[in-house]
């Protein structure tokens, strides 16, 4: 199964029309403690396979990194431990500074 990929500008409305997301956040604590967006739940993508638990399998979750290479990853992870809504932000965070919320500062 192939992972759904989002953009910021997708993502953006989806948070406007206030769909129950989950969204995931698999950078690291310092770069979480830098900047992140707001709601998101923090996860280290090395972190995910021992932290199944904390997801509902059933939620519709984002994944988010710093460029959308990670949250690839852990989409992938996720989607073969049998999530079945799963979408990777294209571009990361950083493109959701770009797009969509230039408050969220970029590095």
């Amino acid at each position: 199964m192939t992972v759904k990929q989002i953009s910021a500008l997708e993502l953006q409305a989806k948070l406007n029309q206030n769909e129950n997301l989950c969204l995931l956040d698999v950078r690291e604590l310092n770069e979480y403690e830098y900047t992140h967006i707001s709601d998101s739940k923090l996860i280290p993508l090395r972190q995910i396979p021992s932290c199944l638990n904390e997801l509902n399998i059933e939620d519709e979750i984002i994944v988010i990194c710093h460029h959308g290479m990670r949250s690839q990853q852990a989409a992938e992870f996720l989607v073969h431990a049998g999530f079945n809504n799963i979408s990777n932000l294209s571009g990361g965070i950083d493109a959701w500074s770009c797009q969509c919320d230039p408050t969220i500062r970029r590095y």
